[in-house]
């Protein structure tokens, strides 16, 4: 029989990991980890220059540099799987009024994933940036070994109700933690590839960037991970720790 305070603790713990499941999997599909802020054409030249990025943003040809200008000038988003500028729905993109703004989102595909980085975008001379190649990889890798490691654990928790035993709890604790740190991780790889990205790359004047509430949601769901998994652990352990004592009482 399980005591109140491990039960309490197990569906504490439960309730935790959902949320933290539903938040992490928010956060990988959809597209505002950053967002930049762009100034608005100003004329018919300039209209002109934004059109053409965002056909070379929308084209089949993928650039890392095309798609980055596009950001950068078009109030772009971007996320692990998908990049997203913002148009007007007509071709007037600077007389008044201010024209109706719709987003077009492009997904990153699966081999384009794996496309190596160049120290200079765009500039396939320049040789490779294995910093910046490795943690863009480590980025949308993470997060789908995290939600595996959480997989994984609710099908062992499936067994173990079936099974009437607390003693799996304690592995899947430590899939949790596994989870939440595989999270973590995600988080510093995209910061730490922004960050690079912004050093070889010259943003122009009047854009700002920041950080968008995809990327919270991910790291808000590191610690509710964190806590389910000591939660769990706790359960497992002190169960454990107190079924002993009574079997060894009885034995005695």
């Amino acid at each position: 029989m399980v005591d109140n305070r491990y039960a309490t603790a197990l569906v504490i713990g439960c309730v935790l990991s959902a949320l933290a499941t539903v938040y992490l999997s928010l956060a990988v599909g959809t597209q505002h980890w950053y967002e930049y802020r762009s100034p608005a054409a100003t004329s018919e030249a300039n209209a002109s220059e934004l059109r053409g990025l965002r056909d070379d943003f929308l084209g089949t040809d993928f650039d890392e540099k095309s798609y980055s200008d596009a950001l950068f000038r078009l109030n772009g988003t971007l996320g692990l799987w998908w990049r997203c500028i913002l148009v007007p729905t007509h071709s007037h993109w600077y007389r008044e009024p201010d024209p109706k703004m719709v987003s077009e989102c492009v997904s990153f595909t699966l081999p384009q994933q794996f496309v190596p980085k160049y120290r200079e975008p765009g500039n396939h001379n320049s040789g490779e940036d294995l910093l910046r190649t490795y943690l863009w990889r480590c980025q949308f890798l993470l997060p789908l070994v995290s939600l595996g490691l959480v997989v994984l654990g609710g099908a062992i928790g499936a067994c173990a109700c079936l099974c009437r035993s607390l003693t799996p709890m304690l592995g899947i604790g430590v899939l949790h933690l596994l989870a939440g740190l595989c999270t973590l991780a995600t988080v510093c790889c995209y910061l730490a590839g922004m960050d690079l990205l912004h050093r070889v790359s010259v943003l122009p004047d009047g854009v700002d960037g920041s950080l968008g509430w995809s990327l919270y949601l991910a790291l808000i769901s590191c610690p509710l991970h964190m806590m389910a998994a000591a939660l769990l652990v706790w359960a497992a352990r002190s169960h454990g720790q107190n079924y002993y004592r009574m079997t060894a009482y009885r034995v005695a």
